[in-house]
């Protein structure tokens, strides 16, 4: 009687006599149980899943899946090379994502605000006695400019020290935009002359060039559009500046007016030796003085100290020996030597006239005695 499990006529001739006679050397250790099955990379359809139409037998199974994990496949040089490709690509996103918020650094401030426009107020100061004529080096020596320092070098940088939001080379950069602000505006030969003002536009915001294009074009006394507010510029059908060599003390001071914006205040005073610019040429003793103190405040944004510009936020000028009569927005006109004090006021206003009004009419100064030089009076010509 055949036992079960057995062939019913027996085991075959020449057929093994136990189940390991049909394994293969290299299987004899490996253990089918639940862990091996579950990495197969091969996993087999239910039967139910098979009765679909035009359904497979068996399915992949990704090393990404939620089934038991990563394959572990027999040999152990395989799943090693898979782990270091993945702890690759990890370190690959990682640095990927390093490079990139390096790049977009949230913490670099917001660009600035748009440029605000310049407001300026030019006040002519008239003379209280006859201006005094004479050679330029005496009329300084005889002046409160005699201790002044020539040109630029009365322009003198403060004590640089950075601020809560601003490093200290920064400072400096902004100090030094406004000094040389100044020069251009203020001692150039073509722009007092008024042969130039591109040396002083290109040291502007560019959202304060259409104002300073209007102000160039059609010079107005309306607080926004005086050629005097942002430079100093004669009329040349008055007077031309006999000596380039022009006095000049002050001071400069820094700080901060915004986390994202440094502001510079400027308070000079500027001395020119003019001459009339009419008539036959004048004596060498003809010269007289010309006064001007210019208050400005310019304010610098990050980008402005990376292009090395400025924005002019406002302008406070007083100028003279000048009559009140007239208008300083284009140009000033000065009083030379021998001219008298005058007792004329501003020009007169017309509250009813159409068109923009001049903001500053009105506005006049008295030049002290103790400004103008202790020389002769040079008669009239």
């Amino acid at each position: 009687m055949a036992m079960s499990g057995n062939p019913p006529n027996g085991t075959p001739e020449g057929a093994g006599g136990s189940d390991d006679e049909y394994r293969s050397d290299e299987y004899r250790s490996v253990v089918f149980d639940e862990d091996f099955v579950r990495a197969a990379r091969l996993q087999e359809f239910s039967a139910q899943e098979r009765m679909g139409e035009h359904a497979r037998a068996v399915r992949s199974r990704s090393i990404w899946s939620s089934g038991g994990g990563p394959p572990k496949p027999l040999g152990g040089s395989g799943g090693a090379a898979r782990q270091g490709r993945i702890i690759v690509l990890c370190i690959a996103l990682a640095l990927a994502g390093a490079v990139y918020m390096g790049l977009r650094n949230p913490y670099v401030p917001p660009a600035g605000a748009p440029a605000q426009a310049m407001s300026s107020t030019v006040v002519p100061l008239a003379p209280s006695e006859p201006v005094p004529g004479g050679r330029p080096a005496d009329l300084y020596a005889g002046s409160p400019a005699a201790q002044y320092r020539i040109g630029a070098a009365g322009i003198a940088f403060p004590g640089v020290r950075r601020t809560r939001h601003f490093t200290e080379e920064q400072v400096q950069t902004a100090l030094t935009i406004a000094k040389d602000y100044l020069v251009q505006s203020s001692l150039d030969p073509d722009v007092l002359s008024g042969a130039a003002s591109r040396p002083v536009r290109v040291l502007l915001d560019p959202d304060q060039l259409t104002q300073f294009d209007q102000s160039m074009l059609a010079p107005a006394g309306n607080g926004r559009h005086a050629v005097t507010g942002w430079l100093v510029r004669f009329d040349p059908a008055r007077a031309v500046v006999a000596d380039t060599r022009v006095r000049v003390s002050g001071v400069l001071t820094a700080g901060e007016a915004a986390p994202n914006a440094l502001e510079v205040t400027s308070d000079h005073t500027f001395v020119y030796a003019v001459r009339p610019a009419t008539g036959q040429p004048a004596a060498a003793d003809g010269a007289s003085l010309f006064t001007v103190r210019r208050e400005l405040r310019l304010r610098f944004d990050r980008d402005d100290l990376m292009a090395r510009r400025a924005e002019l936020v406002s302008a406070y000028v007083m100028a003279g020996p000048q009559a009140c009569a007239d208008d300083p927005a284009a140009g000033f006109r000065p009083l030379t030597a021998g001219a008298g004090p005058t007792t004329t006021g501003p020009a007169a206003s017309d509250p009813y006239a159409s068109g923009s009004p001049r903001r500053t009419a009105g506005l006049c100064g008295v030049l002290a005695p103790a400004a103008t030089p202790e020389q002769g009076v040079s008669p009239a010509p």
